[in-house]
């Protein structure tokens, strides 16, 4: 091979590196699904808050936090129709979004329960560009069967107030043991 075919052959795979480069750091750049999402009703009211983190190359999603009406409990709510290891699991704290393999912003190839009834339906998600909006969309079958919703991302400084709180010991008079029924006298 002559000097000139070899430099030839350099400069263009140089040329090739600089012009890969940008689509290379662009991708890392992409934000992620990982996080912490919220999910409100049509009036703007949460409804509950989900943990979505990459466990081995896939992507699921936990239910963290919900928020119940007056009267509700929703430490409770139990996945009663569910199958497998998830039957009559807790809802809070439930993996409900399983094997989501990630294609830059699409999240794809997965599965979404929906632990009111008990069924699971293959998913999809859709990240916006800035990474503040994620549609989440089950589906039977073909992705036109199926339901969409838009969640908003939380802060991950929120991630804390979205653990479950732990009960407090009951409090004492200075002084006085207590037992269940409070203050012994």
């Amino acid at each position: 091979m002559s000097k000139t075919a070899l430099q030839s052959g350099l400069w263009a795979a140089a040329i090739s590196s600089a012009l890969l480069l940008p689509s290379v750091a662009s991708r890392a750049a992409e934000p992620s699904v990982a996080g912490l999402w919220e999910k409100a009703d049509s009036s703007g009211n949460p409804e509950g808050w989900f943990r979505i983190a990459e466990r081995n190359g896939v992507y699921e999603g936990q239910i963290v936090r919900m928020f119940s009406k007056a009267g509700e409990d929703p430490s409770e709510w139990l996945c009663t129709k569910c199958e497998g290891e998830q039957k009559n699991a807790p809802v809070l704290g439930i993996t409900f979004i399983k094997g989501m393999q990630r294609n830059g912003l699409t999240y794809e190839n997965g599965s979404i329960l929906d632990p009111r009834d008990g069924s699971v339906y293959s998913a999809r998600m859709q990240l916006s560009r800035d990474g503040q909006q994620l549609t989440v969309r089950g589906y039977l079958g073909i992705s036109l069967l199926g339901q969409s919703q838009v969640w908003q991302r939380l802060p991950d400084s929120m991630l804390e107030s979205a653990k479950p709180a732990a009960p407090k010991a009951p409090q004492r008079e200075r002084g006085r043991p207590t037992n269940k029924d409070g203050p012994v006298r």
